[in-house]
């Protein structure tokens, strides 16, 4: 319930609110141009802080990790289905933010299935990178250097409020390193026009940076299981 309201609000006080006070952007409402963001960034968050504090808690607090271990199920099997559940859980995030928007009319095609697909991707990315950053963290307090120094600002300039092109030329090209710019790009643009080329680039872009982050946060945490 809270994960879905916090999102709902931000549509409802962004999207709706301040969005009566913006004229049109590239040619849609301010609202259906930030739809789209919200939904990368909800799942962003919602698997990156399950896949930190949830999983940091497992690993060290519950030593759940440690109990499986006893079992015949392994690190990288361990690893793989907490990017699985930390992946869903953003998943059904965004699900649920996608299902009360198509209420309000967001939604009125049929290119939601193919940005729900591009939608998981995004999740998983995080989850892996959430997977990532609790390999390395020693307490709780680790997480607000990530939040704050990676999240947040990524969340910020990844054009979810604002068309890219607003930002100054180095801030622009140095939003295109950032995962969330490319899944906020593919969702946009498939909700718009439908498939294209330039979804197509922006997902290969995700999948390439799932495939790395995914390696190395099982790498990481069969190593810090196996300590």
């Amino acid at each position: 319930f809270w994960v879905l309201l916090e999102p709902l609000m931000y549509l409802g006080a962004i999207g709706f609110g301040l969005g009566a006070f913006v004229s049109n952007i590239k040619g849609q409402p301010y609202v259906d141009f930030f739809y789209p963001a919200l939904l990368c960034s909800t799942g962003m968050m919602v698997a990156f802080f399950e896949g930190t504090y949830g999983g940091f808690t497992k690993l060290t607090h519950q030593r759940t990790y440690a109990t499986i271990m006893l079992t015949r199920v392994g690190p990288d099997e361990i690893a793989f289905g907490e990017l699985l559940w930390s992946a869903t859980k953003g998943y059904i995030s965004v699900g649920g933010v996608a299902l009360v928007a198509t209420i309000f009319g967001l939604t009125e095609s049929w290119n939601i299935a193919f940005a729900l697909g591009i939608l998981f991707v995004v999740c998983w990315l995080f989850a892996a990178l959430a997977m990532i950053m609790t390999s390395l963290a020693r307490n709780y307090d680790s997480f607000i250097y990530s939040t704050s120094g990676f999240i947040v600002p990524m969340s910020l300039l990844s054009g979810t409020y604002f068309p890219i092109e607003q930002l100054p030329d180095e801030l622009k090209y140095a939003a295109y390193l950032l995962p969330l710019t490319h899944a906020v790009q593919a969702v946009r643009g498939v909700l718009r026009d439908g498939w294209s080329v330039t979804v197509s680039i922006h997902l290969f872009i995700l999948v390439i940076a799932c495939l790395i982050t995914t390696n190395i946060a099982i790498y990481r945490i069969r190593t810090r299981l196996l300590k």
